[in-house]
Parts: C-alpha cells; sequence; structure tokens
C-alpha cells in the first residue's frame, strides 16, 4: 500500500483497486414511511442500465411503504437497527451486484435515467465510485457547515458541488472500504472515506429533483452530525500546528444569522408521553390482550421493580410477532381528542415537539407521523426480516452520564437532557406532558410539567398544572393564560407558572 500526499494529508492508495466488474448493478433505497413516493423511485430504478436487483431496506416503517415496494417488485430487507447509515450497510451485505447504487426514497421525481447515468462512468472504466449533483439549491447545512470546514480540512472534496447528496454509486469494492455514519453524517463521511482509499471518484448531473428539505428546527443535529463526521476522518501529520477542533468556532460564525437566530431566540420544548397522553390506552397492554400475554405482563411488572429487567421481560412476549401484527394493535388505537391540532398550534408558535416513551419505537415513530410531530424516543423492539425477536434495546440516551439531573440509572428524564441540549433548548424552556409514575421525573424536571389525565397522586402532585379533561386543547387554552404576545415585541416570562404571576422582561 502505498501513500500519496494531498493538502498536507497523508491517505492510503490502493493501486489494484480497480477489478474485472460483470456490470450487474443493485439498486438500494432505505425508506421509512415513503408510501407517497416509494412507488415512483422503485420505477425509476428498475429503468435503469444493468440493473439486476432492486432492494428496499425498510427501517421498519408502520405506513404501507412496505406494502407498495413488494407490489413493485422490489425485494424488501427490514433493517436490523434504525438509521439512514445501518441500512445502507444492510443493502451492501444483502445486495449481490458488481455496482451498487443508493437512491432516496422521500425524492418526489427522479429523470428516468438516473441509474444509467450514476453507473456510466464506473461501466467505462473511468470511476470507482459516483457523486450526484443536481439542480437545486445546495442545503444550507451544506453551504453554511460543511464547504467550510471541508475547505480548512478536506479541500479536495469541494470539487464535488454537493458532497452530502445521498444519490451515489461505486463498486462493491469501494463500498466495504468505507463506514457507514448512522446519523446525519453517513453521506460525507462516505465520500471522504472513499477519496482516502485512492479510487478514482467522478461526479455527474442527474438533472432536476424535487427532494424534501429539512426544517430549522432539524439544522443544528444535522450540523452537528456532519461536523462530527469529518472530523473523525482527520488525520494531522505531527509537524502541522492546526487544531481542527478550534475551527468549529469558525464554521458557527458561517451559520449566524440562519442557524444562530434560531438557536438564540428563547427557544422551546415540547415533550410528550405517547400512551395515555397522545394515544389512548396502552399498546403493551393492547398487545397483551390480543395476543394472550396478560397474565404473564401483570406478573412482571408487579414483580420486578427494576425497568431495565421489566422492559427486557415484557419485551420476550413479542417474540415472533409479525409487524403486521403489531401494526394491526396500533393501528386501532386511537388520538386523543385535540392531540393533532394541538401539536399544530404548538409548531406554530415555535415549539420544537417530540415523543419520548417506554414503549416501544415502531409505535412512537406512528404516532409522530401522524401528529407531525419532530422527534420521537423509544425502545426499539429488534425485528428482524418482519419478525420480532423478542429482544429489545433500549435507547442510549435514556442511560446516566455524567452530571445528571436525576439519578436513576435509567430515565426518560435523561434523554429530555440529551434532546434538550442537543435542540440547544434550556431545561426552563422544557414543557412535559406526561401521565403515569414513568413520566414523574421528566414532568418534576421541566420548566413547566402538566400531568395528563392521571390518577397517580405522585405525578399530580408535583405537576405545575393538571388538566382532567381528555382533550389535549386544553393545553392550549392553559398556555393562553399563562403566556401573552406584546405587538412588535418579543416578551420573554419569568416565573411564568408560580401561582399564576409573572414578571416580564421586554426585549
Amino acid at each position: 500500500m502505498k501513500k500519496i500526499k494531498n493538502s498536507g494529508y497523508a491517505y492510503p492508495i490502493n493501486i489494484n483497486f480497480k477489478k474485472t466488474l460483470n456490470n450487474s448493478v443493485s439498486v438500494i433505497i432505505p425508506a421509512l414511511n415513503e408510501e407517497r413516493t416509494i412507488a415512483r423511485v422503485i420505477e425509476t430504478a428498475k429503468a435503469g442500465a444493468n440493473v439486476s436487483e432492486v432492494i428496499v431496506i425498510d427501517d421498519n416503517s408502520t405506513d404501507n411503504t412496505v406494502a407498495i415496494a413488494k407490489a413493485m417488485g422490489a425485494r424488501v430487507v427490514t433493517g436490523t437497527v434504525l438509521g439512514k447509515g445501518s441500512s445502507m450497510a444492510d443493502g451492501l451485505k444483502t445486495s449481490y451486484g458488481d455496482i451498487l447504487v443508493y437512491l432516496d426514497a422521500d425524492v418526489e421525481s427522479y429523470d428516468t435515467d438516473i441509474v444509467s447515468l450514476l453507473v456510466q462512468p464506473i461501466l467505462d472504466g473511468d470511476a470507482d465510485f459516483v457523486k450526484s449533483t443536481f439542480n437545486r439549491k445546495a442545503g444550507r447545512v451544506t453551504e453554511l457547515v460543511a464547504k467550510p470546514l471541508l475547505s480548512m480540512l478536506f479541500p479536495e472534496a469541494l470539487r464535488f458541488n454537493q458532497p452530502l447528496s445521498g444519490m451515489i454509486a461505486g463498486t462493491r469494492e469501494a463500498f466495504e472500504k468505507v463506514t457507514f455514519e448512522n446519523d446525519y453524517g453517513v453521506d460525507i463521511g462516505i465520500l471522504l472515506d472513499v477519496l482516502s482509499t485512492g479510487a478514482r471518484v467522478s461526479e455527474v448531473d442527474i438533472g432536476t429533483i424535487e427532494h424534501k428539505m429539512k426544517s430549522w428546527d432539524q439544522l443544528p443535529k444535522m450540523s452537528s452530525d456532519v461536523v462530527r463526521a469529518i472530523l473523525k476522518r482527520v488525520s494531522i501529520p505531527e509537524d502541522r500546528t492546526l487544531n481542527p477542533f478550534e475551527n468549529i468556532t469558525i464554521v458557527d460564525e458561517q451559520m449566524v444569522p440562519e442557524i444562530k437566530t434560531v438557536r438564540d431566540e428563547g427557544r422551546k420544548l415540547a415533550i410528550f408521553s405517547m400512551e395515555n397522553t397522545l394515544i389512548n390506552g396502552s399498546f403493551i397492554k393492547r398487545s397483551a390482550q390480543t395476543f394472550g400475554f396478560r397474565q404473564q405482563l401483570f406478573e412482571i411488572t408487579s414483580e420486578n421493580q427494576e425497568s431495565f429487567i421489566t422492559t427486557k421481560l415484557i419485551a420476550k412476549n413479542f417474540k415472533g410477532l409479525s409487524i403486521l401484527q403489531l401494526k394491526s394493535v396500533f393501528e386501532q388505537m386511537k388520538l386523543v381528542n385535540g392531540a393533532k391540532e394541538t401539536i399544530n398550534e404548538l409548531k406554530s408558535r415555535g415549539y420544537i415537539v417530540g415523543i419520548i416513551s417506554d414503549s416501544y419505537s415502531i409505535v412512537a415513530n406512528y404516532v409522530k407521523e401522524m401528529i407531525g410531530a419532530d422527534f420521537a424516543i423509544a425502545n426499539e423492539l429488534e425485528i428482524i426480516n418482519g419478525v420480532a425477536t423478542g429482544e429489545v434495546r433500549i435507547p442510549s440516551s435514556f442511560l446516566r452520564e455524567c452530571n445528571p439531573i436525576c439519578n436513576h440509572s435509567i430515565c426518560k428524564t435523561h434523554a429530555m437532557s440529551s434532546i434538550a441540549s442537543e435542540y440547544g433548548v434550556e431545561m426552563d424552556n422544557c414543557m412535559v406532558v406526561g401521565h403515569g409514575e414513568g413520566d414523574i421525573c421528566m414532568v418534576k424536571n421541566a420548566g413547566l410539567g402538566i400531568a395528563f389525565c392521571s390518577n397517580n397522586r405522585i405525578l399530580s402532585s408535583i405537576s405545575h398544572h393538571c388538566i382532567s379533561t381528555r382533550n389535549l386543547g386544553n393545553l392550549i387554552t392553559l398556555l393562553d393564560q399563562k403566556e401573552r404576545i406584546q405587538v412588535g415585541q418579543r416578551v420573554k416570562v419569568v416565573d411564568l407558572y408560580n401561582n399564576g404571576s409573572s414578571t416580564t422582561i421586554c426585549s
């Protein structure tokens, strides 16, 4: 393995990188709840040159994505771990083609020859990896974060108009040498890894696409993921004095006023428990009744005090149940009156809205899509090939870390603290709406804690307010009583929930 110098950095180069190809193409489409666009994407993929298979890596969709994909003739594989990066890695492992093409599932329209355009430089023997550029203004994170940082650390990557583009193609050997980040940094990470191998990389114009734009609320996390992926790949010679971590402040300056303005304007976070708060009833209890493990559930919850053990034991009862069986349960569960309207109103008032639940992510993500929330955090019921294995993964954000705001080893409060930090929201600007025992700690530590139709005396006693009628619209009524807006001024209310009195500071 030889090494070449590039902008002061040493990269390994594989002299024997090129190999003889049989030219078969696997098109891989990671997807999560894309029933509206998945048929057109598959149709486009099947029309490409040398396509031998189209694979949809489903991230446990709760809509009709899987049914539509199968009807369109795609092979559907259930992702082993939630997240686009993991789905891309699963696509690599389960595909058979010599050339792999990755397409985004949420694109409204592709030019019909996109696959052919992406693979042609590889078929011609001119490239090992192909990055797409297209007729849409580059994203805000690309221009404000990625490109400034790349100009300092990986200037050779700046020849690509859209380094964060997810529509790519490459030889199997090229993809086997990359690390798939399981967050927003996956696409830039792949590009930098491929460049580091000395592979021949081309960029092709795939025409015009209509692509979902990320909301402003998602940009801080997207930015940090991209920065992290870039910095993980920096290797600085000993004789170079540049400290890449010092450059993060430079990147932040490039984001003003867009991102910084959003962060500085008193951002607010609204967190809802899910069961009996956003939906009527409990998915786990409803499942126990439907699938015949009510007695086991009673014994587990009554005999175990440790939440970790309880969570693990409950999950065992789901072993062998298919996604379709699980969907048959939660699709029958109704939203609480006023849920969707309340979330829409909160978002219009500048709140970031999300779900933190000790139920399962397959349900939480379904509810998230129904109400238009920004995020959902819940336990991940392991599903392989469409069937629950009886195992469950507890989110790492539920675990206690340094300087916790509560002392529980596993607690939704830790997730609340983590998500607040991620979005740049002060804890005093966090509102939590909960129903049961598992919400006590979150409600207690939030700036505004609300008990919703709760029979739990402790939760009701530590809450700032209690809503007794099963209509979430009463939350907006409550907020209207506690907040006031002055024309032409933004009013920050201090001690807002102290017996109805308030002190105002006009900015």
